[in-house]
């Protein structure tokens, strides 16, 4: 299984290059950007850049895993956080998803770097099932806190971080604009709270 990179370990001279790398992306996107574009983006030579990386879907790759690793402890961190379940499950989708993406969707190329998803297939999946698991280590903790048992309901705390994540997988397709998507998220998100209730 591929490790999604933890962006404290990443070293500050690969940090320069995906940093300059992501803004020329996003500029001028995937298939007009060249190495040397990044090179210069970096401030290094092409040379030097190609020791680190052995050409842009290598880079690319390593953006992904970067911003896929910050998703994960962003999402960590808001569920972590005191207040209540539905609030803290709130902040940990729009920061995990809906506003890591906001980079990429109002740039002009953001449609050109979505559909490069095959080539970051397996990294997403391996993001998918970090995210499923905090979900759902959440949502335990909150049924247990409860006094909810959820088995006795038909339910598991994985099936339900699972048709969480699969709702709002859905409803990116639908809907395009954050605010709804946010509106649409909390909706699904206080289901999910009922279900966490004792009654």
């Amino acid at each position: 299984m591929i490790e999604i990179e933890d962006i404290a370990d990443i070293d500050p001279k690969r940090a320069r290059i995906l940093d300059g790398a992501m803004k020329v992306f996003l500029a001028y996107g995937f298939a007009r950007t060249t190495m040397d574009d990044i090179a210069r983006a970096a401030d290094m030579s092409r040379p030097a850049l190609y020791l680190l990386f052995k050409n842009k879907t290598d880079i690319f790759r390593a953006i992904a895993m970067m911003l896929l690793g910050r998703s994960i402890e962003q999402a960590k961190t808001a569920l972590a956080a005191d207040g209540a379940f539905a609030e803290r499950m709130t902040r940990a989708i729009d920061e995990a998803l809906i506003s890591m993406m906001r980079a990429v969707v109002t740039s002009p190329h953001g449609a050109e770097l979505l559909d490069m998803k095959s080539s970051v297939a397996d990294l997403v999946g391996c993001w998918r099932g970090g995210l499923v698991e905090h979900v759902a280590t959440a949502i335990e903790d909150e049924a247990v806190g409860n006094g909810v048992d959820l088995a006795a309901k038909g339910l598991s705390a994985k099936l339900l971080a699972d048709m969480l994540l699969d709702g709002l997988e859905g409803m990116k397709t639908r809907i395009s604009d954050p605010d709804q998507q946010r509106q649409a998220a909390a909706a699904l998100i206080r289901v999910i709270d009922l279900a966490l209730q004792k009654g």
